[in-house]
């Protein structure tokens, strides 16, 4: 699997017809199930993607002209200020494309390499 063998921590899961954001699968959680053995890897993708509840967690939109800053604070306290965030999914500003995501550990290795 690619995610395993590129070390990605998240990958979002995408509607085909309209590229709707439907959720993310966590790629430790999905290394976990398959040691566990509870999914084989011919299951679909859809029984390990972890769907994002919108209703219940207001949408916080991040572009590549977020500033650092504020993905910083995402991090640490979420799109309502409350619960720490694992990750952030980067959009276009109209969110019609997802571009990436974007991790804690991520931001830390781009600020330690960035020129002080």
């Amino acid at each position: 699997m690619c995610a395993f063998e590129r070390d990605y921590t998240h990958l979002t899961v995408i509607d085909n017809d309209n590229r709707a954001l439907l959720g993310y699968i966590s790629i430790p959680r999905l290394k976990q199930l398959l040691e566990e053995r509870k999914m084989q890897e011919t299951d679909p993708v859809e029984k390990a993607m972890q769907k994002f509840r919108r209703a219940a967690n207001p949408y916080k939109v991040i572009t590549l002209d977020t500033p650092l800053e504020e993905l910083e604070a995402f991090f640490e306290g979420g799109a309502d200020g409350k619960s720490r965030q694992d990750f952030a999914v980067v959009t276009d500003p109209l969110r019609k494309f997802v571009l990436g995501v974007a991790t804690q550990a991520d931001l830390d290795e781009f600020v330690k390499r960035r020129p002080a």
